[in-house]
């Protein structure tokens, strides 16, 4: 059994969908602390939204909500450190590259896989950093009316497929596969997903990540508000790992480290599978 990962979530941002997620300041730095103490092997930083309908900030000001945070944090690398590594939610390599020069190595975590800029894929291979792709059509802002699909697991392998070539003639060698739920499908396209899930993970050697924390196809399900949805996020994130991810994108990470640990009690009893 794989180990299983928790990324915890954090939105520098004023508008991203989960209020319980953003933060600035020190206030974000005592919040990624948390998560390095509850357990979390990475948290991402976004300092861009990327919920539906979103209008995107100029790569500026990106950097601006991104930089400070970076500066104190050093990006997790420090011996005996009192910050987890650090993932980086953009889709711009000119973020990357900014990143990187203030510290060093760490996760890129792109919702478009490449398609919003075209020299991320390139930066990336040649900086020689771990990569995130994420399944989606069009942008934050186009991506809810483009969910026409014959079969949307099809259509997520095949994208995967492409991807895969485009990765490897970049110098891409490490990179996760994020199916995107939420991004360019429907509710229902999103439970379809979810149910045959092991299909993509048995299909790619590079493992899964799924970000389904406090997702409206959580909520409108159930008459709820992101805010009442982390124990049916918990749900479906079980349902996720029985069926082959290995990496939990999540809002709480006490709890998924909680699901985690139980996910691998019942499927395995060798102690050191465990979160």
């Amino acid at each position: 059994m794989q180990k299983i990962h928790i990324m915890g979530i954090l939105n520098l941002t004023p508008d991203s969908f989960y209020a319980g997620s953003r933060a600035a300041g020190t206030d974000a730095l005592s919040r990624i602390r948390q998560m390095w103490a509850d357990g979390a092997d990475v948290v991402d930083l976004g300092a861009c939204s990327t919920r539906p309908g979103a209008s995107q900030p100029s790569t500026e000001e990106e950097w601006a909500r991104l930089e400070p945070v970076l500066m104190k944090t050093g990006g997790g690398q420090a011996p005996g450190r009192e910050f987890p590594p650090v993932s980086i939610d953009t889709y711009r390599a000119e973020i990357v590259r900014r990143a990187y020069e203030t510290i060093g190595p760490f996760i890129v975590n792109d919702i478009s896989a490449g398609g919003m800029d075209p020299k991320m894929l390139e930066t990336v291979g040649r900086i020689g950093l771990p990569y995130v792709a994420m399944h989606m059509r069009g942008t934050p802002e186009t991506m809810q009316r483009l969910t026409d699909y014959d079969d949307v697991v099809d259509a997520v392998k095949s994208y995967f497929r492409d991807f895969e070539r485009k990765a490897a003639d970049a110098g891409i060698r490490e990179w996760i596969l994020d199916p995107g739920f939420g991004f360019a499908k429907t509710v229902e396209q999103n439970y379809e997903l979810l149910r045959r899930l092991a299909e993509i993970t048995e299909a790619f050697d590079a493992p899964v990540l799924v970000g389904l924390s406090r997702k409206s196809m959580i909520y409108k399900v159930l008459g709820i508000t992101p805010e009442e949805a982390m124990p049916a996020t918990q749900v479906l994130n079980m349902a996720a790992l029985e069926r082959g991810a290995t990496w939990l994108r999540v809002h709480d990470v006490a709890p998924a480290v909680q699901t985690a640990r139980l996910y691998s009690k019942i499927y395995t009893s060798s102690p050191g599978a465990e979160k």
